[in-house]
């Protein structure tokens, strides 16, 4: 399913956060969303879940407009894994997860054995049944952000939003989640500050820098030493990996020039 955000503009605080954003996601690819702190990752990825209405702009996923339509059709089509969340609710990790299917429930009707059994699966997918009857507030950062993913795939969305989905998890867990969301095959957008994994796993990046969108396209075109050096103020040399033929990025961070700021 196809994500279009089309002239999107955004100021908060009369602060202009996104400035005139064209992004298209192509159905079924795994597009990562960079850029430095500020620079509007997660504000574009709350116009296209319905958490911040853009000044101007539209927003369609799957040729449905998000903002003139409702929550639950927007919840039909998308998932969500944010930055915040409580982390203090006394639910059960199962109770948790079966949150997800409440888009597709009528108010009258409760979780069955099929919204169950959906829901250990999901869990199984992120290596987290075993965590089934714990409670959320005794969950580790890295067990918890593997059940709230499990919690969006039970929602079975077209589209998956994830906003910094490796934080709080081990390099092995960061690796496996990865993976996880290429072999899914839904349309997946993932904002990231990990360059390399970005590249590795990704099949073509957005690149965002104070508000604007700078560039779009497969990972070498977009990270180049150039580009890196302008946007993050950071040197590097891009390589290719030996065995999988994917970048990585070598930073030199003695040779980096210091970013002016624009705070």
């Amino acid at each position: 399913m196809k994500v279009e955000a089309r002239d999107v503009v955004v100021s908060l605080s009369g602060r202009p956060v996104l400035t005139g954003v064209d992004l298209e996601v192509r159905s079924g690819e795994v597009l990562g969303l960079l850029g430095p702190n500020g620079s509007g990752k997660s504000t574009l990825l709350r116009t296209i879940y319905r958490a911040i209405r853009p000044d101007g702009g539209a927003v369609e996923v799957g040729g449905l407009d998000v903002w003139s339509s409702t929550t639950r059709e927007v919840a039909r089509r998308c998932a969500v894994l944010t930055q915040d969340h409580a982390t203090e609710v006394e639910l059960s990790v199962l109770d948790l997860v079966l949150l997800g299917r409440i888009p597709h429930r009528t108010l009258l009707r409760r979780s069955d054995r099929d919204d169950e059994a959906l829901a250990r699966e999901c869990l199984d997918r992120v290596d987290a049944a075993h965590l089934e009857n714990r409670m959320l507030p005794t969950l580790s950062g890295g067990e918890r952000q593997r059940v709230l993913l499990a919690r969006a795939l039970a929602q079975q969305p077209k589209v998956l939003l994830l906003d910094e989905p490796t934080n709080h998890l081990d390099i092995a867990h960061q690796l496996e989640l990865l993976s996880l969301v290429r072999r899914l095959g839904v349309t997946a957008v993932i904002a990231l500050h990990d360059l390399t994994l970005a590249a590795a796993y990704c099949d073509r990046l957005a690149l965002l820098d104070q508000g604007r969108l700078v560039a779009a396209g497969p990972p070498e075109e977009v990270l180049t030493p150039d580009r890196v050096r302008d946007v993050y103020g950071v040197a590097c040399d891009v390589l290719v990996h030996p065995r999988t033929g994917r970048l990585l990025l070598a930073l030199d961070l003695a040779a980096s020039p210091a970013k002016e700021s624009t705070a």
